[in-house]
C-alpha cells in the first residue's frame, strides 16, 4: 500500500484524486487549508496544510508520517490582461501555484532521497507549455512550476525519486468560474475575453472531468517507470501537439483570434 499526500484536496481535481486513490487501496493523506472540508472523504488522514505557510507544511508533514508519493495539486487562477493585473495578485498566484509545491517538496524529499525511492507528481496544465490570452499570469506560474519539476527529475532522479507532471486542458472543476478578474471599465481587452465563451466545447476547449484527471494521475503513480509529462485528455494532446509543431519565432495561441 502506497502512502500518498495530496495538497488542495477539498474540491475539484484534488478531491477526485483522493477518492480515486483511496478506492484503489492507497493510504491517502488529504490536506487543505480548511480540513473540515475533507470530513466526508474516505481517506486515512485529513490534515490542515496551507502551501503558502511553512509552519502549516511542517506540522502537516510531521503528522502525516512516511510519504511515498506527493501530489502537488493546490492552485488557483485569475483572469486579466497583463496591462491591468495587480502585481500583488501575480505574486500571490506564484506563492500558491509555484512556490507552494516547492515548499512541500523540500519537506518530503530528504526522506525519499534517503530511502532511494519516492514519487513527486505535479498537477499542471497545458498552460504549463503554452499561453492563452487573459490567463497569462496563471500560465507563467505553471511554466515556472514545470521548470522546478523538470529540474527535480534530474536532481532527485539520481536518488531514485521519480517525477511526473500532469497536463490537463480545461477541467470542469469550477476553477475558472471562481477565478478573480481584473478588467477595467470599458476595458479594451474585453472583446478578446468575450471570445472564450463560444470556444468552450470546441475541440481544444472541450472540458474533461476531475475524475478523468484523477484516473490519469492514479495510473501514472502506479506505473513502474512513469513519463515526465502526461497530457490528460484528447484536447490537451491536441493543443500540446499543435504547440510542438508551431514555429518558435512567433507567438502561439491554440485557437484563432478574431478581435
Amino acid at each position: 500500500m502506497t502512502s500518498v499526500l495530496i495538497t488542495g484536496a477539498s474540491r475539484g481535481i484534488g478531491r477526485a484524486i483522493a477518492i480515486e486513490l483511496a478506492n484503489r487501496g492507497h493510504r491517502v493523506v488529504a490536506t487543505a487549508r480548511r480540513p473540515e472540508d475533507l470530513d466526508d472523504l474516505p481517506v486515512d488522514q485529513r490534515l490542515r496544510l496551507d502551501v503558502t505557510d511553512q509552519k502549516s507544511i511542517d506540522e502537516a508533514l510531521r503528522d502525516a508520517g512516511e510519504i511515498d508519493v506527493l501530489v502537488s495539486n493546490a492552485g488557483t487562477t485569475i483572469r486579466t490582461p497583463l496591462e491591468n493585473v495587480p502585481i500583488s495578485e501575480v505574486e500571490a498566484l506564484f506563492q500558491l501555484n509555484t512556490f507552494g509545491p516547492l515548499r512541500v517538496v523540500q519537506g518530503v524529499l530528504p526522506a525519499m532521497r534517503e530511502r532511494g525511492a519516492g514519487r513527486l507528481v505535479f498537477v499542471s496544465s497545458v498552460q504549463g507549455r503554452l499561453v492563452v490570452p487573459i490567463i497569462g499570469p496563471y500560465a507563467a506560474s505553471k511554466w515556472a512550476m514545470e521548470a522546478f519539476a523538470e529540474t527535480l527529475a534530474v536532481e532527485a532522479g539520481h536518488f531514485g525519486v521519480k517525477v511526473s507532471i500532469l497536463q490537463p486542458g480545461t477541467v470542469s472543476s469550477g476553477g475558472a468560474e471562481r477565478a478573480k478578474s481584473f478588467f477595467t471599465e470599458n476595458d479594451p481587452y474585453t472583446p478578446l475575453f468575450n471570445q472564450f465563451g463560444p470556444l468552450r466545447g470546441t475541440s481544444i476547449f472541450e472540458p474533461i472531468t476531475p475524475e478523468e484527471v484523477a484516473t490519469a494521475l492514479a495510473d501514472t503513480i502506479e506505473q513502474p517507470d512513469p513519463p515526465l509529462r502526461v497530457p490528460v485528455g484528447a484536447p490537451a494532446r491536441t493543443a500540446l501537439e499543435a504547440r510542438k509543431a508551431a514555429p518558435e519565432d512567433a507567438p502561439f495561441v491554440p485557437f484563432a483570434l478574431d478581435w
